[in-house]
């Protein structure tokens, strides 16, 4: 399965018909079992083009393409986002299999592949807690699994660990590589923070300032499975002044637009 963003463009009309440009021109592919992570400054249309891909918002021009797709029963897509979006009412157990029980499916499935995930994300012996008695990590966790037991095709991830406070955010940098690393999924990350990006992608997607448009797509050749200790070698490094610069740039223009 390959997933093409063929020449996404997105404007938006306002009441008084003005129109504001968000994305312009956006063209890439996302190979079977890629961890593909896109940054950009602030405002540059990273959550516009992922709500594009998910289906939950049309484009203006372009389209998203599912190639070598045969399974019908998986869905294209599964999105995490940064609120993590859990029901509070339910359990971790319960949460996980709302998606399941939509699709009808009988409560042995349900469990078989519950647990398997549960597992997956460190979650064991806390499948009938509450949403409120979990640390944020454990709450994205969750989030992770009830997305991956829908068994989606593309796992798309909006700033998933941005509410997170800082050791978590990194000790959850290393459970989602090891995640992707075992399920083999193709991923697409969002992300402000570039030694995340770096530390977690195959490739990088790098988008200027808005309008979004592609300034480059960075190849991270970094051996996997990344390691606590990448983040101090030097190849680790090169990767994250590099993509720095463009982001730099584009700062640095916006500022120099503004006065």
């Amino acid at each position: 399965m390959r997933v093409l963003i063929d020449h996404i463009s997105k404007t938006y009309t306002d009441r008084r018909g003005g129109q504001t440009e968000a994305l312009q021109g956006i063209h890439f592919d996302i190979e079977e079992n890629e961890f593909v992570v896109i940054v950009g400054p602030s405002g540059c249309g990273k959550s516009t083009l992922l709500n594009i891909i998910a289906g939950l918002l049309s484009s203006s021009s372009g389209q998203v393409i599912f190639e070598g797709v045969r399974n019908d029963s998986s869905p294209y897509t599964a999105v995490v986002f940064q609120d993590f979006a859990l029901f509070p009412w339910r359990t971790v157990y319960k949460n996980i299999v709302y998606g399941l029980e939509e699709k009808g499916m009988n409560k042995t499935e349900q469990s078989v592949i519950a647990q398997k995930y549960i597992s997956l994300v460190g979650l064991q012996g806390f499948e009938q807690k509450y949403p409120h008695q979990l640390s944020g990590g454990m709450k994205q966790r969750v989030a992770i699994a009830r997305a991956l037991a829908n068994d989606p095709l593309l796992l798309l991830m909006d700033e998933p660990f941005s509410a997170l406070d800082a050791q978590t955010r990194v000790l959850m940098q290393y459970e989602l590589s090891r995640i992707w690393e075992e399920t083999q999924k193709s991923f697409l990350y969002i992300t402000h923070n570039i030694q995340e990006a770096v530390f977690l992608g195959d490739r990088v997607v790098v988008l200027s300032k808005r309008p979004g448009r592609i300034l480059d797509i960075v190849k991270i050749d970094l051996s996997r499975p990344r390691r606590e200790d990448l983040v101090a070698q030097e190849g680790y490094l090169k990767y994250v002044d590099w993509i720095w610069g463009y982001i730099k740039d584009q700062a640095q223009e916006t500022l120099r637009e503004t006065r």
